[in-house]
């Protein structure tokens, strides 16, 4: 392979053009083609790269020498064998959130990958933002103590999806930064929701994850909501960490906030809880747009045959926390254990999700 490396990017639509756009920003990368069905969307893009070639087929893709990689941000349900076929044809494949409709197609995507030699990615990009990195620096640091729990709220009004509902489409992003700063899988999940303009298709969910030692996470998602949320607080035992991603300039709040019980008392009315609060600070956070670091990251892996980040692995176990709540919701909110190594029982999803984003 030659320093630079040639990308095709398949899916014009809401995504896919901002993959377009930093990949041909970056120096050892070649922006080579692009595809889409919509002829519109071709010309679009075209217009503003003529560099290279839009294309409707995406066989072109498969059977061009000069691509190296494939990034694919269509729909969910084509995202398997959109995936495959560029596996097969020996590219190096990027794929966006969710992985696959299932984690069925997410492993054999792993297993394609493996057997290739090739890079497979997924486009979980919040771990790539420089305020999630500083986060999990905070954390790894001990600055806040033990993790007691994260609550995530991700609201807007819309955008409404047809064939997918709220947790499937908001939830993933939430899902990869607890997963990457608890550095563990949850022991169980359960799921509520609700769907109040579209039957059958929630739009307003609430999950719970719980992990070890008894540690939680909820996740809040809605497409019901008068305000654009994108919220996370993470509660540790010496401190608590707020971070606001539709904030400008102050993403990430410190508190030095906390709640001790007393370590002994001879009776209840010696019992008193302490509450400590302390000053607020706010990291300073260079600005860096996410996706270019992330497609960079995507290049660096193929050059250096190192794992990403956000490698399919990672991919599966977000879509396997999904298949799981999707069960939930369908028991009435009921546990799902993941002790056992759980498996959806319905695993063919091909036709439950659709989204290009």
């Amino acid at each position: 392979m030659s320093e630079e490396i040639g990308i095709g990017v398949v899916g014009l639509g809401y995504w896919g053009p901002n993959l377009v756009r930093n990949f041909r920003s970056l120096r050892d990368c070649r922006l080579k083609a692009m595809c889409d069905l919509s002829e519109d969307r071709r010309n679009h893009l075209q217009s503003l790269y003529p560099e290279a070639e839009a294309v409707k087929d995406f066989d072109r893709l498969l059977s061009d020498d000069s691509v190296d990689a494939i990034a694919v941000a269509t729909a969910v349900r084509f995202h398997h064998p959109l995936a495959k076929a560029s596996l097969e044809a020996g590219k190096h494949t990027f794929i966006e959130k969710p992985m696959a409709s299932s984690t069925a197609e997410c492993q054999e995507l792993i297993d394609l990958a493996r057997e290739k030699n090739l890079t497979l990615m997924v486009g979980h990009t919040f771990l790539y933002s420089p305020a999630i990195r500083m986060i999990k620096k905070i954390v790894d640091s001990g600055d806040i103590g033990e993790i007691r729990y994260i609550a995530a709220r991700r609201l807007n009004l819309g955008l409404y999806q047809q064939d997918i509902n709220v947790t499937w489409d908001l939830a993933p992003h939430d899902i990869s930064i607890i997963l990457h700063i608890m550095e563990e899988t949850p022991v169980t999940i359960n799921c509520q929701g609700a769907f109040h303009v579209t039957p059958g298709i929630e739009d307003v969910t609430a999950m719970s994850l719980s992990f070890r030692k008894e540690r939680s996470a909820i996740v809040h998602s809605s497409w019901l909501d008068p305000r654009k949320i994108r919220e996370m607080t993470i509660v540790g035992s010496k401190r608590m960490i707020v971070y606001d991603d539709v904030s400008a300039n102050e993403k990430i709040k410190v508190f030095d906030a906390r709640v001790d019980r007393p370590p002994h008392y001879d009776t209840f009315a010696e019992f008193q809880y302490a509450y400590h609060y302390g000053d607020i600070y706010i990291p300073h956070i260079n600005q860096e747009e996410p996706l270019k670091t992330e497609c960079q990251h995507f290049l660096d892996c193929i050059k250096s045959g190192e794992k990403s980040l956000t490698s399919g692995e990672k991919g599966l176990e977000v879509v396997r926390i999904l298949e799981a709540s999707s069960e939930s919701l369908k028991q009435g909110g009921a546990p799902i254990n993941f002790n056992n190594g759980w498996q959806d029982p319905n695993p063919a999803k091909s036709d439950l999700v659709q989204t290009d984003r």
